[in-house]
């Protein structure tokens, strides 16, 4: 039996963690400035986090992988495939549909991965992943209760934005696993966030323009510090280097790790109630983790 690298399932649960627990603060920071904008504001400050990191960081290490033009234009090329397009079809759909509809349609995110990894990486896709993925996707079914959908033909297209921003974002993890093969994961993670930039920054002075920006308070910016460091730098590493070091059906299979996470939280903080769904749908989404980190 094969165990596939703990730290690199432990980064990948950390990453989804921490998204999992960022749409309380997303919901304030959000009533104060665009989405788009604030999408700016957290790859320029993620990505300076990680400059700081890169400048400081053993420089025997960055020697033994220098920045090369081409490893740069890929990490910004598969950047813009997760910050610039995936994220936007996911304002996109968020605005145009609902809440529960996201997190029914972002669940597919692992499926489109396995659908990926032997394209582009040559990795099987084995029986062992299939069953894992089909238990995980049970169990976080069971979490976010499709029965709350909405299939109105009104969010057709919030629905098919939300699908394509599940089919990149799976792309762009796989690409992940492909870029990191050639170069520096740090580095190649702060380029992926410049990557974005040039859609955000389009529609972020758009809306700025004609919707304005509304007061900037102390808890906005301590709002603004943890999206741009902690959900935006720190997450997407982690995501990263999960790619980078496990198989990508495996490592897609802890983003399912986000609405169990938000769920405990509104536990939590909000005295939502946990219902034995939910106890079963995260245990589901146990199993399945479990059985694809061991395989033949």
């Amino acid at each position: 039996m094969q165990k596939h690298s703990f730290a690199g399932l432990l980064a990948g649960l950390g990453a989804a963690s921490i998204w999992g627990g960022m749409y309380v603060v997303s919901k304030v920071v959000l009533e104060v400035i665009p989405p788009f904008a604030l999408l700016s504001i957290r790859l320029i400050m993620g990505a300076m986090a990680l400059g700081v990191v890169i400048y400081f960081r053993n420089k025997k290490a960055a020697a033994k992988a220098p920045l090369t033009k081409e490893f740069f234009w890929k990490s910004l090329l598969v950047g813009f495939v997760g910050y610039g397009i995936s994220l936007g079809f996911q304002f996109v759909g968020t605005k145009l549909s609902t809440a529960s509809n996201g997190s029914l349609v972002t669940s597919a995110t692992p499926a489109f991965v396995l659908i990926f990894a032997p394209f582009l990486l040559g990795e099987k896709t084995t029986p062992r992943r299939i069953i894992a993925l089909v238990i995980s996707t049970l169990g976080v079914l069971a979490v976010i209760d499709p029965r709350n959908a909405e299939l109105s033909p009104t969010l057709f297209w919030g629905n098919m934005s939300l699908l394509s921003a599940a089919l990149t974002w799976a792309l762009y993890s796989v690409l992940v696993r492909k870029v990191s093969q050639s170069g520096d994961l740090l580095t190649s993670s702060a380029v992926m966030l410049l990557g974005g930039l040039p859609s955000s920054l389009a529609f972020g002075l758009w809306e700025i323009n004609t919707q304005g920006i509304g007061t900037i308070t102390p808890g906005i910016i301590g709002g603004l510090l943890f999206l741009g460091i902690i959900s935006t730098a720190i997450a997407m590493f982690l995501w990263n280097y999960a790619f980078a070091e496990v198989p990508a059906a495996v490592a897609s299979l802890t983003f399912f790790a986000q609405p169990v996470v938000g769920t405990l939280l509104g536990w939590f903080f909000l005295s939502e109630t946990i219902t034995p769904l939910f106890l079963a749908g995260g245990a589901l989404i146990s199993v399945g983790i479990l059985i694809a980190t061991f395989e033949k």
